[in-house]
């Protein structure tokens, strides 16, 4: 079949015409911008039935002008095809009726459902990949119901207690006093941390802070957005960038 008029298939899937290009075959003597609000008064909706494309241009003097193109559907296509009654017009008709029955053919049906299985399938593929590293992390946390040191929430990162203390105190986070570390004010109702009080051999008390494992989770959160991963996540982390770049290269 040969194309008359380009067709193209936008992101709904609906078969799509650039009315400038339909206006210069059917050799239209109105001109676009008189030409194509006439045709949308025969019931034609905007954003329905067609969108308005604009575009920058220069002109043959070297300035910036507006140009405006409309993206119309293959039914608007054809209507508008019909109501020319030139021999144009029949030609164009005929040819959008013949695209809309090859695109309606069983194999073209099923070429376009063997694509969107396909894209869905890549979806799922890129979610997962994404959504693992945390999956096993949180295993790991949610495994263990007890209070937690934060020597053993740094060691997940391959840090130090002092070096983790120090990244959540630059965080806004917690701060110490005569020290002990405690949460700021908008983190201490939310069960990240408990204290236990010690009795000392010389008769007094000391304080030491835990972490709940909900406030471990929140520190995982906290630092994955400062792109801080626990090293678990990290070894996943590398490996996926060693197949992509890979993959890339091949």
């Amino acid at each position: 079949m040969q194309e008359l008029v380009a067709t193209q298939q936008n992101e709904s899937g609906d078969i799509i015409v650039s009315a400038r290009e339909l206006h210069g075959f059917l050799e239209v003597k109105t001109k676009y911008k008189d030409w194509f609000p006439r045709m949308i008064e025969y019931g034609f909706v905007e954003n329905t039935d067609f969108i308005a494309i604009a575009q920058k241009r220069a002109t043959a003097q070297g300035n910036m002008t507006n140009f405006v193109d409309h993206h119309i559907k293959l039914p608007m296509a054809k209507e508008i095809s019909m109501l020319q009654r030139t021999e144009k017009g029949k030609q164009a008709r005929r040819y959008f009726l013949a695209v809309e029955d090859a695109w309606n053919s069983p194999e073209m049906i099923m070429s376009r459902a063997l694509e969107i299985a396909n894209q869905q399938q890549q979806q799922m593929i890129s979610q997962l990949a994404e959504l693992e590293p945390k999956a096993q992390y949180y295993d790991l946390v949610l495994q263990s119901p007890s209070l937690i040191k934060v020597t053993e929430i740094a060691k997940d990162y391959g840090f130090s207690a002092r070096h983790l203390n120090s990244l959540l105190n630059d965080y806004g986070i917690q701060y110490n006093l005569s020290g002990t570390w405690f949460l700021h004010q908008k983190y201490a109702d939310k069960g990240y941390t408990h204290s236990k009080t010690y009795a000392r051999p010389d008769g007094g008390t000391s304080s030491h802070t835990y972490w709940t494992q909900a406030g471990r989770l929140f520190i995982y959160e906290t630092l994955k957005e400062k792109g801080i991963y626990p090293l678990l996540e990290r070894q996943e982390i590398e490996q996926q960038s060693e197949v992509t770049y890979i993959e890339s290269n091949v």
